[in-house]
């Protein structure tokens, strides 16, 4: 079975010693108990298949495993699994927008990276995260990342718990590791978006898909030359990426969101909510509409296929779609509201292509 990010963190603590956790990857144990997982966000396995060869520092990683996204493929729900390692059925950070149930009428939908502050983050998630666990544990936790990223609802909900080092340069990275990694028993997590910024604003493969590319080897290099000697260092991403080649705007000459009482999600899987006596009819008027172009699912139909993973907790049934509009090929679903914006973006994620789902995982011991 393809191991997500949720079996990587949890494999990772458990070469710590961290009680309760499962080394399902079956990583050896490190003599020096030193790991640091640097993620950069977008950064696929198509992207290392078709240019790491051109890096100097991240063609020299040892490339270890494939592993593949949660769905959706989406920032806060790959890194919400990563952080608590449980899947989204159980975290409940089912995507990049979702409803916010028994909010009023009509109800709210939740944007995970920018947040609400009428949602108290540790009520929404719950499940404690890893960072809490090990930091409780004694095995020193840091993370590491923009300095932006500190307070924010998001990461108080997936990532809490670390000893936060505000950083944004590769220098203040790499020192700031390498400091976090003195201790025995220590993990430092380093998030970069750089490459991920690029795809989305001039596509995968663009001209500054490059420069952030060449941004991350020279972090990678700064790693290697200042990480304590033993360190184990582990890149991985949270999904890929593709450029999107098609779109269509949902209730803009046509009448898609017909019915529809909050669309949610992001362009290229949409939530539906939908009251229940009219799932069916919106079901057949999307398939009508778009054929072959999606794939459509019922919220139950999504579940009993474990696309959230094993288990959906019932406080999490709620916040998926009542139906779950999935684009395929190169096609984007974009919000009239937000039509000059989402059209713009020309890499896109959060699909159930290859492009998209799998995510490379790579090592080096310094």
């Amino acid at each position: 079975m393809p191991q997500t990010l949720a079996q990587l963190s949890q494999s990772l603590f458990a070469t710590l010693g961290l009680g309760g956790t499962t080394n399902s990857l079956e990583l050896p144990s490190n003599a020096a108990h030193r790991e640091c997982l640097l993620l950069v966000d977008g950064l696929g396995k198509n992207a290392i298949d078709e240019f790491s060869s051109k890096t100097k520092f991240l063609s020299r990683l040892e490339y270890r495993e494939t592993l593949v996204a949660t769905f959706p493929s989406t920032t806060a729900t790959s890194l919400t699994s990563l952080g608590t390692g449980v899947s989204p059925g159980e975290h409940g950070m089912v995507g990049y927008t979702m409803r916010v149930p028994h909010s009023g009428s009509p109800e709210r939908i939740l944007n995970a990276l920018k947040w609400d502050e009428r949602v108290d983050p540790v009520i929404w998630q719950s499940q404690p995260t890893l960072f809490e666990r090990a930091n409780q544990a004694g095995i020193r936790t840091s993370h590491i990342a923009g300095k932006r990223y500190a307070e924010t609802g998001f990461t108080r909900a997936a990532l809490r718990g670390g000893i936060y080092l505000g950083a944004n340069s590769n220098e203040e990275l790499s020192l700031a590791a390498a400091e976090a990694l003195k201790g025995n028993k220590s993990f430092a997590y380093v998030y970069v978006n750089d490459v991920d910024d690029a795809s989305h604003n001039s596509g995968f493969g663009s001209d500054k898909f490059f420069t952030a590319l060449e941004r991350v080897d020279a972090l990678i290099g700064e790693l290697l030359e200042r990480l304590p000697k033993g360190t184990r260092l582990w890149v991985t991403s949270d999904h890929g990426m593709i450029n999107r080649r098609d779109f269509i705007v949902v209730g803009k000459d046509n009448d898609l969101l017909q019915d529809v009482k909050l669309m949610a999600g992001e362009p290229r899987v949409r939530y539906l909510y939908v009251d229940a006596e009219k799932i069916a009819q919106v079901k057949s008027r999307w398939e009508e509409q778009l054929g072959g172009r999606v794939e459509i699912l019922q919220r139950s139909e999504a579940i009993s296929a474990g696309l959230f993973g094993s288990q959906v907790l019932d406080h999490v049934i709620d916040r998926i779609g009542d139906l779950i509009v999935i684009a395929k090929g190169e096609l984007i679903l974009v919000e009239i509201e937000r039509e000059s914006q989402q059209c713009a973006m020309v890499g896109h994620h959060g699909g159930t292509t290859k492009a998209e789902v799998e995510i490379p995982l790579l090592t080096y011991t310094v």
